[in-house]
């Protein structure tokens, strides 16, 4: 079999994104007809459907979130390839390959692209995105040198730097009752509407929501489940939900009817750490490490090793 070509993948991982054909086309910038007769090619190719869709909704089929996962791996190796071959054609010296999620503060990644390492004054940092988990897998594997990560649990194969340790943020109506406090707790959510980023996004973060909320007797009515900020201000205007996300996050929907309120709960915290392979011997990564610390404790910000990078 053939295998597919590189606008079949990129069709096939928009539209599991947005599950939504319209939304898909635009980050394309295609039409929607053309999208659909690319995702008819591809499932034609492959033998199987990736999508099970119908004129209100669509949804991934079980082979098709094999494929769209295996589809994004393919599609960051050949931009990380061109990027790379780019970059050396123009004259860096070194590419250093840094993960980040969607919901890393951007002020966090500003401040690590800012970065400049006095024995590598050729270097090039090089961004790529994609969920925590993935991204820490993607650095034990060595595809990445490092990685900003929230929610991942701690492994032998990663040394970590903290980099913040910040609450959940609740985003919810304006005209909703508990708008009124300048923080919530857990309580009060009791016997509400949930909005939960997917499981697939962060499984251990999902899994510690539902997790310490049993424990303290807090059950949602609903749970809600959302690929993307973009479609949580629309649940919560329908169906008086309350959506658990990032400070980032929340910030980038709050408006037309919607605000937020940090959630006090310390056994529910986004660490965001900068992971690294606890057993690299590239001099390049324990430099930028070094420099990152330096850099958090310059911004006040809280900074904690794990597993400490020696010098070699």
């Amino acid at each position: 079999m053939a295998l597919p070509e590189v606008r079949l993948l990129q069709a096939a991982i928009a539209v599991a994104r947005d599950l939504n054909f319209s939304r898909a086309a635009e980050r394309l910038h295609i039409g929607q007809s053309t999208l659909s007769k690319q995702i008819y090619e591809l499932e034609s190719q492959l033998g199987f459907r990736l999508f099970n869709r119908n004129h209100q909704t669509v949804e991934v089929t079980d082979a098709g979130r094999a494929f769209v996962e295996e589809a994004r791996e393919a599609i960051l190796h050949i931009e990380r390839g061109v990027a790379s071959a780019t970059a050396v054609f123009n004259g860096a010296d070194e590419i250093f390959n840094l993960g980040k999620s969607a919901y890393t503060d951007p002020f966090l990644v500003s401040s690590l692209l800012s970065i400049r390492l006095p024995l590598f004054p050729g270097m090039k940092i090089k961004q790529w995105s994609n969920y925590s988990n993935e991204l820490a897998r993607q650095v034990i594997s060595g595809d990445l040198d490092a990685a900003m990560t929230t929610g991942v649990p701690e492994t032998p194969k990663l040394s970590l730097l903290r980099l913040a340790d910040n609450p959940f943020y609740i985003a919810l109506g304006m005209d909703d009752p508990l708008a009124q406090h300048r923080e919530m707790l857990l309580e009060q959510l009791r016997d509400r509407n949930w909005i939960l980023l997917s499981r697939h996004a962060n499984a251990y973060l999902y899994d510690m929501i539902l997790f310490v909320g049993s424990g303290k007797n807090v059950r949602p009515k609903d749970i809600f489940h959302v690929m993307s900020p973009e479609e949580v201000p629309e649940l919560i205007l329908e169906h008086q939900a309350l959506a658990f996300l990032p400070r980032s996050a929340a910030w980038r929907i709050s408006r037309d009817g919607i605000t937020m309120r940090p959630l006090s709960e310390p056994q529910l915290r986004l660490v965001t750490n900068l992971a690294v392979r606890s057993d690299t011997k590239s001099r390049l990564v324990k430099e930028f490490v070094r420099a990152t610390s330096r850099k958090i404790d310059s911004l006040g910000l809280k900074s904690q090793a794990r597993l400490p990078l020696t010098r070699s």
